[in-house]
């Protein structure tokens, strides 16, 4: 019995052993250095990225500026979004809200909360936008929550998602006035709180301009939300920056080293290039190059005759063949070659400019006149393509002699209201050139202009042959995972149909 207990004793003294060296082993490997959590730093560059950065290839790039007609595409097999074909889109970019989630619970109690805060609901809201433009009703309110075991989100109306969304980036705006300076922002802001609150204000507003068509809707206030941001002050100046990112060698341009491959092929519309022609406008230089056939024929490719353009609902092999004829203006290499052609700009003071300018065309302002706002978008966004290198521009540089010189003829501010919006409405098209392309798309939606080209010879939207489609189809996935609320919404937006022609609640 002794000899068991003794057994005993030494097995019992050996466990403790084991269990205290292995607690002193763990101890001795923890690297005191080494963080165990996330930092809410390092979760906010996740989050700004995945709000800024472009996420597709060269080849999605081109599509994307295919849909609303810049350019055209030839040589290697029909490009789909510049016959007017769309598919589904995806709610990928929901896969953020884990990500904000996290951002804000290593944020809490410090002193940094409110920025970090003001950035979610800013990346919320951004997240959100665009998918409700493409889609319709989409789930909101439901989304994010599978850790309570809410797997099939329902879809919230349109009219529910804008008014949440507009609610949002108030937040946002209180977040960023109470904020401080924070770590972890990759744009040009670098956490400033003051940048980001204007830049949250210039989103709301062109949120506010989307919605247009339901400025009489009192659940949205829409003219009232609008000159309450523009009386608060807090907007873009010329001097805050854009809100995007800046390319560089590391953070390379979509198209950048594929001057050989098929980027090289593409077109500039004779949409794009002849309105630009018609203004004037030194934009042309920086965004094509002449065309081969004419410059062997001996114009100057400063000479804008130079410069042809390409209707983008002819017949494919038709295009084809001009291309192969070295008959059209194909794009500025600057854009194949330049790692950090020109940034990312997601919202800048030019464009806010012009959308104030249309705010006070419409009389939901009553500040300042629509020319000085329209003169100050047009000057701002000359000067971001000044920026770039000259080099690029056939001798036809912009200067600010040019810039100053710029609103005469064609350019000046008109006197009609009709001839006003268009006026403004063109230069929001020019500015979102290889930048924002598929907002001209959603702009095109609201105005019907720029005049598209539509060919119902050629239109691959098949259920309407003599218009562009309104929207994407609903995610595939959708059918399997959260068919109950997808057929609900369906029912609720389009007779039960989900069809790229399908008329959604903002176009109404």
């Amino acid at each position: 019995m002794k000899k068991l207990n003794r057994f005993i004793a030494i097995g019992s003294s050996f466990l403790i052993f084991l269990m205290v060296g292995c607690s002193q082993f763990e101890d001795i490997n923890t690297n005191p250095d080494a963080t165990t959590t996330v930092s809410a730093s390092l979760l906010c560059t996740k989050v700004v990225l995945r709000t800024c950065v472009y996420s597709g290839d060269a080849k999605s790039f081109i599509s994307a500026n295919a849909l609303p007609k810049y350019v055209g595409y030839a040589n290697e097999g029909q490009m789909e979004t510049q016959y007017n074909k769309l598919g589904s889109s995806s709610f990928g970019a929901m896969t953020i809200l884990p990500n904000i989630d996290q951002m804000l619970e290593s944020a809490k109690g410090s002193v940094l909360e409110d920025s970090y805060k003001g950035v979610a609901k800013f990346a919320r809201a951004y997240m959100f936008f665009r998918l409700t433009m493409e889609m319709g009703d989409i789930p909101y309110s439901e989304t994010g929550k599978g850790e309570i075991g809410l797997f099939k989100p329902k879809y919230d109306s349109q009219e529910e998602i804008f008014i949440d969304i507009l609610d949002e980036l108030k937040e946002a705006d209180q977040y960023f006035a109470n904020g401080r300076t924070f770590t972890g922002d990759p744009t040009p802001y670098a956490g400033n709180p003051v940048k980001w609150r204007k830049a949250t204000n210039a989103l709301a507003l062109k949120i506010l301009m989307t919605l247009s068509k339901k400025e009489n809707v009192a659940s949205l206030d829409i003219k009232n939300r609008f000159a309450e941001i523009v009386a608060s002050g807090n907007l873009l100046e010329s001097s805050t920056g854009y809100f995007g990112l800046a390319y560089s060698t590391q953070n390379k341009h979509p198209l950048s080293g594929t001057s050989n491959l098929f980027t090289s092929r593409t077109i500039i519309s004779s949409l794009l290039m002849d309105n630009l022609k018609k203004l004037n406008d030194r934009r042309l230089f920086y965004y094509a190059e002449p065309a081969a056939a004419k410059i062997s024929a001996g114009k100057a490719q400063s000479d804008t005759a130079a410069y042809v353009g390409v209707d983008v609902s002819m017949d494919y092999a038709a295009m084809n063949a001009g291309h192969s004829a070295n008959k059209y203006s194909l794009l500025n290499k600057r854009y194949l070659t330049e790692a950090a052609c020109e940034p990312r700009m997601l919202l800048t003071y030019g464009e806010q400019q012009l959308i104030l300018a249309e705010a006070r065309v419409r009389g939901w302002i009553t500040t300042e006149t629509a020319q000085t706002y329209y003169q100050q978008g047009v000057k701002s966004a000359l000067a971001a393509i000044m920026a770039t290198k000259s080099t690029y521009a056939h001798t036809k540089p912009i200067d600010q002699t040019y810039i100053d010189n710029y609103f005469t003829g064609e350019a000046a501010f008109k006197t009609s209201v009709d001839d006003q919006l268009k006026q403004i409405w063109m230069q929001r098209y020019f500015l979102n050139f290889m930048q924002d392309a598929e907002y001209s798309y959603f702009e095109y939606r609201r105005n019907a202009y720029p005049v598209f080209p539509i060919n119902p010879a050629t239109n691959l939207n098949e259920n309407n042959k003599f218009g562009l489609p309104l929207r994407w189809t609903y995610p595939n996935s959708e059918t399997d995972y959260n068919r109950d609320n997808l057929i609900e919404a369906l029912n609720r937006q389009f007779d039960g149909y989900d069809e790229i022609n399908k008329v959604m609640w903002i176009l109404k």
